[in-house]
């Protein structure tokens, strides 16, 4: 395996995933909440590995020749994004559902793990990231280095994720305070809505 590619392709890779997103934010709650942590982290590794496969393999590609496809995915994405955002929101608007980590009833895990998949399928900016530009750039390796672009990226968001989902317990003494919960949803709605209306601006 061609290391250069492959820390060419975890640089490129960490760049797109280490930032306040829908996504991070959702897994970083999860993580302060210590609730199904293992289960959603490989939910957002799995999702993020088979759409960097994918965009490696080619279909970036068919994706972008599609403009119809993206836009509803777009549509459903937005939708989603805006009745998230109305959470948290209420959740930081609301005192009595602020709890200090550990402390709240956990959601079920159905529940969980549907917003997990959501979070990571539903973005279409997930799509542009991964499958698009990071599977044209590995499609530009020579040889098998497409294949070592590829892992590159995986690796990073394998990295990523497990830090933010199991470091995430080393800010419960912080969000111990009703106070950082209410500031936590509030960002995360704001997040939210904003990256729901950039979908078409």
């Amino acid at each position: 395996m061609d290391s250069a590619v492959f820390f060419k392709g975890m640089g490129l890779g960490a760049s797109l995933i280490v930032a306040i997103g829908t996504q991070n934010a959702f897994l970083l709650r999860q993580g302060l909440q210590r609730q199904y942590v293992l289960g959603c982290t490989a939910i957002c590794i799995a999702c993020d590995a088979v759409l960097i496969a994918a965009g490696i393999a080619g279909m970036g590609g068919l994706i972008a020749a599609r403009p119809g496809l993206l836009f509803w995915i777009k549509v459903a994405g937005a939708l989603f994004l805006l009745v998230y955002g109305v959470r948290a929101a209420r959740a930081a608007w609301r005192p009595e559902v602020l709890r200090a980590a550990g402390t709240a009833p956990p959601a079920g895990r159905a529940a969980v793990f549907a917003a997990a998949f959501a979070f990571s399928l539903l973005n279409p900016h997930v799509y542009l990231d991964t499958v698009v530009l990071l599977g044209a750039i590995g499609a530009q390796q020579a040889g098998t280095g497409r294949y070592a672009f590829g892992a590159g990226a995986i690796c990073a968001s394998l990295l990523w994720f497990a830090g933010l989902g199991y470091g995430a317990r080393f800010l419960a003494p912080l969000f111990a305070k009703p106070q950082a919960w209410r500031v936590l949803d509030g960002l995360v709605a704001v997040v939210m809505w904003a990256i729901a209306l950039s979908l078409f601006l």
